[in-house]
């Protein structure tokens, strides 16, 4: 299986992802990134600070597979499944 990084991307701050997470595809890493991004902005007092974010997922080659912003995780009609082309893919 494939290990993705979760970078975190807030303004000019970057929190790297050591460890990263074996998944099986793309589509898997872009299903954990919204949860994470979910996740993270449950705390109200991270809201303000992390819409502008980004979470920037890459391989174990460090090729960025996507970026995906906090406030389009946030949107009520962002996709659930497949078809989801919102975030930038690489």
């Amino acid at each position: 299986m494939p290990r993705y990084f979760f970078n975190t991307h807030i303004g000019e701050d970057v929190i790297t992802d050591l460890n990263g997470e074996d998944l099986r595809d793309p589509d898997h890493a872009w299903e954990t990134s919204r949860a994470i991004i979910r996740a993270m902005m449950e705390d109200p007092k991270n809201q303000d600070r992390l819409l502008a974010a980004s979470l920037v997922v890459t391989d174990e080659a460090g090729e960025v597979v996507l970026e995906f912003p906090f406030a389009e995780a946030l949107m009520e009609n962002a996709p659930e499944e497949s078809g989801h082309d919102t975030p930038t893919a690489h």
